[in-house]
């Protein structure tokens, strides 16, 4: 498996991925465009896939760097870019690069990793890693957004281990005429160190009523918020707000929720 969260090793993901309703109707995009709005930019993105989040930011003004490991979904991405107004385009640059391992030139406002991107991140060295780039690439009284998802106890100590469940409303179709339903299921579980091997399963009826199914699988690593807080006071970040969900409410709010750290550089 090459080292982008098996995102090049699923050829199909960057085709499916823009077309899942889940992507669509999550709620961070807004969210992250307003701070954008806020802060300022220049900003940058790492994990930006497809562009769901930087292309709606630069949509609104800011001028941004996305950042991805991933060579099919930046494709994607571009694509998508070239279909945008000429005053989008130009406030958009790409890069191939390692979250944990990147050197750009400049500084910027804000720095966000939306939408887990953090949590391909597997070993506690490439966290500091990549910690230790976004303090670098931080601009004096810059903003840092770590958005990872709430671990919910349930969930982990559930008996439902290698369990297919079908996402609900996850069924879409592509221009070509195939369907698609997507499922999920946690194939294993490394809980000393707080790694969960997930499949993504899509299962694909063509034009022609031929089924297959195709499995992205990768793993994901588990942060629980104090975790999360010392990680980041490691690095060399100071704290500003814990926050539950995307329209700011409170960590604690509702269980499980949302984890987003809101960080500064430390001076």
């Amino acid at each position: 498996m090459s080292d982008c969260g098996g995102y090049d090793d699923f050829a199909s993901l960057a085709e499916f991925y823009d077309h899942l309703q889940y992507h669509q109707e999550r709620p961070d995009v807004a969210f992250f465009v307003e701070v954008a709005r806020e802060k300022g930019g220049p900003v940058l993105e790492l994990g930006c896939g497809t562009g769901r989040v930087l292309i709606p930011t630069a949509r609104a003004g800011l001028e941004i760097v996305g950042l991805d490991a991933s060579s099919a979904m930046l494709g994607r991405c571009r694509e998508s870019i070239l279909r945008e107004p000429d005053d989008v385009r130009s406030r958009v640059t790409l890069h191939h690069a390692d979250m944990s391992d990147f050197a750009l030139d400049g500084s910027f406002r804000l720095i966000t990793t939306p939408f887990r991107s953090f949590q391909h991140l597997t070993t506690v060295e490439r966290q500091r890693s990549c910690l230790d780039c976004v303090r670098r690439h931080l601009a004096p009284g810059g903003t840092f957004i770590l958005d990872v998802f709430n671990p919910s106890l349930d969930a982990l100590t559930s008996d439902d281990l290698g369990q297919e469940v079908e996402e609900e409303g996850s069924e879409f179709s592509m221009p070509d005429g195939r369907t698609i339903r997507r499922a999920f299921r946690v194939a294993a579980t490394d809980r000393f160190n707080q790694v969960n091997r997930i499949e993504l399963i899509y299962h694909v009826t063509h034009p022609d009523g031929t089924k297959e199914r195709q499995v992205h699988a990768f793993p994901m690593r588990y942060l629980f918020r104090f975790e999360a807080e010392h990680l980041l006071a490691r690095s060399g970040f100071e704290l500003q707000s814990v926050l539950g969900g995307y329209d700011g409410s409170p960590y604690g709010s509702e269980y499980p929720g949302e984890l987003i750290l809101v960080a500064r550089r430390s001076e």
